[in-house]
């Protein structure tokens, strides 16, 4: 056969095959690049929701109570049905119709989480008749957009007499309640440290460095140049112009609410609180036989060991394991023997129990939520989460966001989004501590607990101190003439090197922690972080305290 045939034979072989490859590769491309606009859009709306979320918690002073938490993360899902359904717009979708391909929002906050899904209303006609009116319910039958009941970082243990629902937290606070090793009930609650010794009226030993009560906390509102005294308890600032005899007040909702007590202007007491109550909750947890629980007196609600319990997806693959190592029979409350194995150091064997227990809790419920989850033309599953997803998850409030079920051309789109909010008043993490040169000075800056050579730095100001990120950030208030003013409770600025160039900062080997890097930074610097870390988070809001633990700070002196 002539040349000329075999190239003709060859060309009418291989056209068609290279038009079909080349459609291929085109439809590919377009896949992905719809796959990878996709994911940008479902990030962009749950960043959204994550700052509609920190924005409301950071000016509402009651965002710590149920109803407004709940309020602010409705608030929050709306901003991310809003913001993906204007991105989406553009290709064909709604907000209404892709909240059908959405199975799930996830809030994870400090001691346990939120979903935000379709659920089925299976109310009988009593409850319908009790339901108050101006109630989040809207009456609505059959599937219904809204949250699920609040589920805890919880995990049950038995071992001979006891009996015990531990509640974990984003960081080392727990709650115990149930029944002891002596038989009898137990409902404490606190934080776990070690090293803490040579507890006095007015001091405490923490890691080799004394913390001392402090000198009464001042910063700005509104008002140019004047500085307000304030302390924190349970949540909520209140505040005192330095040198009137007003009253006392608070912030509530952005208005300026007065009240009848009083509370010290000489000084602040809440981290050297924050020390002395962790050394007495180690007694009361070791009285209580509480610290010789292990990981395999945990068990299910039924009694079964949680060593064994697994998590699976719709093809049977292992997603998750509860406890995984040999090391399973050792306490989880080791308070250790030195600073390098303490109790509260990010490598102790309580703190990988405790993520354990969250990310296990947060995938047994998911898992189940997205299961359950059916809009008639996708079979919505529970995707395998990267470990450093689960690292933002598990270490501060995040939003996991899902968008499953539409089509992208070659392949179905099952996509999620994880961001993390490092700036709330949720948790207050050992990263949320920034270190001020001169709070009077507004013309001062702030700076990262990493700066190098900070000790040094600070040897020119003596009236340096730590103070929780929140505090930087812009609040709202409504003046007595209704007018809207912002301001700045501290107006330093960030340290340059720190937050812009981000030259200026250490690098924690990571065979550390900032709990040994601090305590190589010299014990000034030490003193000023874990005086502002424990100051931060005794004022944090906590659920158990009822108002006879605010009413201990009043201060009753004529």
């Amino acid at each position: 056969m002539k040349i000329q045939y075999l190239a003709v034979v060859f060309i009418i072989i291989m056209l068609p095959i290279s038009l079909v490859f080349s459609e291929y590769i085109s439809a590919q491309v377009e896949t992905v690049s719809l796959q990878i606009s996709f994911d940008t859009k479902l990030d962009n709306a749950t960043y959204d929701a994550i700052k509609a979320f920190q924005i409301n918690t950071i000016n509402n002073a009651t965002s710590d109570l149920a109803d407004s938490k709940i309020r602010d993360i409705e608030a929050a899902a709306n901003a991310f049905y809003k913001s993906i359904g204007t991105s989406f717009n553009m290709v064909g979708y709604d907000t209404e119709s892709l909240s059908n391909y959405v199975p799930a929002l996830v809030f994870t906050l400090y001691d346990g989480f939120y979903i935000h899904s379709q659920f089925e209303n299976t109310l009988d006609d009593e409850t319908m008749d009790n339901i108050k009116p101006g109630s989040t319910y809207d009456g609505t039958e059959g599937q219904i957009l809204g949250l699920k009941p609040y589920i805890s970082y919880s995990c049950r243990y038995q071992s001979g007499n006891i009996d015990v629902t531990i509640t974990y937290s984003l960081d080392n606070y727990i709650t115990v309640q149930g029944i002891d090793a002596s038989g009898n009930g137990i409902n404490i609650a606190g934080y776990l440290i070690s090293n803490i010794s040579n507890s006095t009226e007015n001091s405490i030993r923490y890691r080799d460095v004394t913390i001392e009560k402090e000198p009464a906390l001042t910063q700005q509102l509104y008002k140019n140049d004047v500085r307000y005294i304030y302390t924190k308890i349970n949540g909520q600032r209140y505040y005192k112009e330095q040198g009137k005899d007003d009253k006392w007040f608070y912030i509530s909702n952005n208005r300026v609410e007065t009240i009848e007590e009083e509370f010290s202007e000489t000084e602040n007491d809440m981290a050297y609180r924050y020390y002395k109550e962790a050394l007495e909750f180690r007694d009361a947890l070791e009285t209580a036989g509480i610290t010789s629980l292990t990981p395999d007196d945990a068990v299910d609600e039924n009694g079964d060991p949680l060593t064994d319990a697994v998590i699976t997806n719709a093809d049977g693959e292992v997603i998750y394991s509860f406890m995984e190592g040999p090391n399973s029979n050792q306490p989880i409350f080791d308070y250790g023997t030195s600073k390098n194995n303490a109790i509260e150091l990010p490598d102790s064997k309580f703190n990988e129990h405790r993520l354990a227990v969250i990310r296990y809790t947060i995938e047994k419920n998911l898992s189940v939520a997205l299961a359950n989850y059916n809009n008639g033309t996708y079979d919505f599953r529970m995707p395998k989460l990267s470990e450093e997803d689960w690292a933002t998850i598990m270490n501060n409030v995040s939003l996991i966001s899902f968008l499953q079920g539409i089509s992208i051309g070659g392949k179905i789109y099952n996509g999620y989004s994880v961001i993390n909010n490092n700036k709330n008043e949720e948790v207050v993490t050992e990263n949320s501590i920034y270190i001020i040169d001169d709070p009077t000075d507004s013309s001062g800056h702030y700076h990262r607990i990493t700066h190098k050579g900070l000790n040094s730095y600070l040897s020119s100001y003596p009236n340096a101190i730590g103070m929780f990120n929140i505090e930087f950030e812009r609040r709202s208030i409504e003046t007595s003439a209704n007018e809207r003013r912002y301001y700045y409770p501290y107006r330093q600025l960030g340290c340059y090197d720190c937050y812009v160039l981000q030259t200026g900062n250490d690098t924690i080997n990571t065979d550390s922690n900032i709990y040994e890097y601090v305590d190589s930074c010299g014990n000034r610097l030490a003193k000023l972080y874990y005086t502002a870390l424990g100051r931060e988070r005794y004022s944090m809001y906590k659920i158990y305290r009822t108002t006879d633990f605010i009413q201990q700070f009043y201060n009753n002196s004529p």
